[in-house]
């Protein structure tokens, strides 16, 4: 059973095809539709091979000059053109071409009709632009008289006998459209608008330098980090440069601010690690690098430090907010984790994340769960406009991410601890998403190498721009029009690039889809982790695919820029803002509820432990010697064996003893109907 789905879906075509042609045989009774069916073929794919191989444009000639005699005409000289339709439109001696004629006749035609730009007015330099196009025409000639037939309505009079191809020419408002197709266009129309794919892309890569950083951070939370010569190198620089310029008064300057803290960042890693290592793990270290002897004057200069750049302004020292963030940590993390005298051992991850340079304060962890959802949004809102989409699976993968929910603005300088499952959420999150940002760019990039089909419905071709004074054509410029290049004007721009693409595009189209590999922690022993250089820097981007993003986008000398798509972005109303801020500090709330009441169940189960402590150590009631059974004393479960009958248990031991000291009276029976009231009890 087949499916009726159109063209290419296994089996037999659907739709007929573009193109039919007459087949002749011995016997065969030919009419007119046989032999016009046969020349309209022809010419139909004469006409796509000139719309598809080559494009519209100029071939040669078609020169546009200033007419000898002056006033308001010019010289169209022999030559060659092809229309988008495919059209041939040949000139094949000097015309003499009145400008001026053709500007009145483009006046009367439109009356009446909104031509969209007043182009009659003077510019700024007096002078009136247009633009001379070349129409392809055809007329029917050489009329005959057609014999007579047994048709039912023969055709009266004479009919046509040939088409006569020919040109026309026209002038238009100097808007052009230009067919020629730049391949950075299409990666464009993929990417949407360009400033908030680079900001999805920048967020992408910040968390680029944490992703494995969190990972190893909550699987080892019980290793040592591995501190080697490279450490102890980056230690000693760090702290020399620290003691030359932590001190002093003031916040620093910009500058000094920024060198400060890649300083503080550097030694604040080296400590940390330090502290990832016990008793004697320190004191081995301590044998095989000296300089560690110093680890506590370390410490006080970072504190020194931290507190000087506390009063900095981050924001002119770091323009970019992304590397503000990561400044801002440095100095919250180093001052909360490293600084005190035996570090901070109740935040293995915070601990664990200095000590590969990498700080995690609070407010860049709710700075990273909104960039997992910014991204998330982004690559979901251009698959949904994307037509060309190639990575099948890309769309599915993404909706599966688990994002971690938005958390509310925390308050400066918060050094609230992260728990170890929110970090494995975030670290799987960004991993996820990482992968499917290079997986959407490099799907983009190679459909770019898929030229498009035109599809203009203007046929005219610009053969040059003229400038008039008043009624005078005093400038003509045929520079700028549209050329027919080898391998098409459509395909023309991409020639200085081509080959760089292919070859590119060797290395990064159709590979197996990228998996993120996760760091492997050694079975016994330090772990290894680099320290992450450039962190604060310029996050350069390199590799096959930024390479052949960067050539599809730069216009070389010459080349036409692509063009940008101008699309609405949508913004989320301030409402639902406001809605998911709400929301989050009702979660807040509810896990700060939830943390009371796990308290509140473990001091009830504590007390009731002390009860029944307090039940076994009761002594058994004895009997009465007079036979009669002894009374029921008036001692509530919470009366120890200690207390007297009358004495409670919030009495004090010496008015126990005194009222003990007394005469007892025997205790009155009671009844149910002779319970005694209390003090303003109604009867």
């Amino acid at each position: 059973m087949r499916t009726d789905c159109g063209c290419g879906c296994g089996g037999d075509a659907t739709r007929t095809s573009a193109f039919v042609r007459p087949r002749f045989f011995a016997g065969q009774l030919l009419t007119e539709d046989d032999l016009s069916l046969l020349v309209e073929y022809t010419t139909a794919k004469a006409r796509l091979h000139n719309r598809s191989l080559y494009g519209p444009g100029v071939i040669c000639g078609l020169g546009v000059t200033c007419d000898p005699c002056g006033g308001g005409t010019v010289a169209v000289h022999p030559g060659h053109a092809l229309d988008c339709a495919g059209n041939d439109i040949v000139v094949p001696c000097t015309e003499r071409v009145d400008v001026t004629a053709l500007v009145r006749e483009r006046r009367i035609s439109a009356l009446g009709v909104d031509w969209g730009e007043d182009c009659d007015n003077d510019g700024d330099d007096g002078g009136r632009r247009y633009g001379l196009y070349a129409r392809y025409r055809e007329l029917p000639v050489e009329p005959v008289a057609p014999y007579a037939t047994e048709e039912p309505c023969p055709s009266p009079g004479c009919v046509p006998s040939r088409i006569q191809e020919g040109y026309q020419f026209v002038v238009k408002c100097d808007d052009f459209e230009d067919h020629r197709h730049n391949p950075g266009t299409r990666l464009l129309m993929t990417l949407g608008d360009l400033p908030r794919a680079d900001q999805a892309r920048t967020r992408d890569r910040r968390l680029g330098f944490y992703t494995d950083a969190l990972t190893v951070a909550s699987l080892g939370t019980g290793r040592a980090f591995r501190f080697d010569a490279a450490d102890a190198q980056r230690y000693a620089t760090a702290l020399a440069w620290l003691r030359d310029n932590a001190g002093g008064e003031g916040p620093p300057a910009p500058p000094t601010a920024r060198e400060m803290t890649e300083h503080v960042r550097a030694l604040a890693a080296a400590v940390a690690r330090y502290d990832t290592y016990d008793a004697a793990g320190q004191a081995q270290l301590a044998r095989d690098y000296p300089d560690l002897a110093t680890v506590r004057e370390a410490r006080s200069t970072l504190g020194t430090a931290c507190r000087r750049l506390g009063g900095a302004d981050l924001e002119a020292a770091w323009p970019d907010p992304l590397r503000a963030g990561i400044a801002r940590a440095v100095v919250t993390e180093t001052a909360a984790r490293v600084v005190p005298e035996r570090g901070d051992p109740d935040a293995p991850c915070e601990v664990r994340m200095l000590a590969q340079g990498t700080p995690l304060g609070h407010a860049l962890r709710v700075d990273f769960r909104a960039d997992l959802g910014l991204i998330r949004e982004w690559l979901l809102c251009r698959l949904d406009q994307t037509i060309d989409l190639a990575d099948c699976a890309l769309r599915r993968d993404i909706a599966a991410v688990d994002v971690p929910p938005l958390l509310p603005s925390p308050p400066p300088d918060s050094t609230e601890r992260a728990t170890i499952a929110e970090v494995q959420q975030i670290a799987e999150a960004a991993a996820a998403l990482g992968t499917a940002v290079r997986r959407f760019l490099t799907d983009a990039a190679c459909a770019t190498l898929n030229p498009p089909c035109g599809d203009s419905t203007d046929t005219d071709v610009l053969l040059a721009h003229l400038e008039l004074d008043g009624c005078d054509v005093v400038r003509v410029c045929s520079a700028t029009r549209e050329q027919v290049l080898p391998g098409g004007s459509a395909y023309g721009e991409w020639l200085p690039k081509l080959y760089r693409l292919r070859e590119l595009a060797e290395r990064v189209c159709c590979r197996p889809v990228p998996r993120y590999q996760k760091p492997t922690l050694p079975s016994e022993g330090p772990v290894a982790r680099p320290y992450a250089d450039g962190l604060l820097g310029d996050w350069p981007r390199t590799g096959d695919l930024e390479e052949m993003l960067s050539l599809l986008l730069t216009p070389a000398p010459g080349e036409t820029p692509p063009k940008a798509l101008h699309e609405q972005v949508y913004t989320t109303p301030s409402e639902v803002t406001d809605s998911m801020q709400e929301l989050a500090r009702l979660r807040t709330q509810v896990a700060d509820l939830t943390a009371a009441v796990e308290g509140l169940r473990a001091q009830l189960g504590s007390a009731q432990t002390q009860v029944s402590h307090l039940e076994e150590r009761m002594p058994s009631r004895a009997p009465d010697p007079s036979g009669e059974p002894a009374p029921e004393p008036d001692q509530t479960p919470d009366q120890t064996p200690d207390q007297t009958p009358d004495q409670t248990p919030d009495q004090p031991p010496e008015q126990g003893a005194e009222q003990a000291a007394e005469p007892a009276k025997p205790p009155a029976k009671r009844t149910r109907a002779s319970r005694t009231r209390k003090p303003g009890e109604t009867p």
